[in-house]
């Protein structure tokens, strides 16, 4: 059983999958901070100092009461709270994730259409009579001895 599990774990695909989810996360991490350092602090600066992740709604006060200026503050008081500003930051994490996303596999479809070729030419044409296919250049069909018209090259 180890034998066939090491088989199973050395095989290119499971190795390339295993790459994959460690760069995605690095890049997920690179992304967040990204947007929590660099996109939101300018947004909330035109919005009028605004500090997205410090956006929330007091579902319940905790001990002692509000009012709480941060979200870190009304965590320490043990105060219930819906943290819209995270979410905020949440969604346009995903939302750049997502465009990068498509642009590599827009980039990966553009290298495969270069790299199909044009079909090949026809070598092959079906009998006018029992519809079997014959070598462009037969004038009489193998398969039923009709006798066909002048080849076509």
């Amino acid at each position: 059983m180890w034998k066939e599990f090491k088989e199973f774990a050395m095989r290119g695909n499971v190795i390339d999958l295993a790459v994959g989810v460690i760069i995605g996360g690095a890049f997920g991490t690179i992304v967040k901070s990204l947007v929590d350092d660099v996109i939101m602090p300018p947004i909330g600066l035109l919005l009028g100092n605004v500090d997205f992740s410090d956006l929330f709604f007091l579902l319940q006060n905790g001990d002692p009461s509000g009012p709480y200026t941060t979200l870190s503050a009304a965590k320490e008081a043990g105060a219930v709270t819906l943290n819209y500003g995270l979410f905020l930051n949440t969604v346009i994490t995903f939302l750049i994730v997502a465009f990068v996303v498509f642009l590599l596999i827009r980039g990966i479809n553009r290298l495969k259409k270069e790299e199909e070729v044009p079909p090949a030419e026809p070598t092959t044409k079906a009998c006018p009579y029992c519809y079997t296919e014959i070598p462009l250049q037969a004038t009489r069909c193998p398969n039923c001895t009709s006798a066909l018209e002048q080849a076509e090259v």
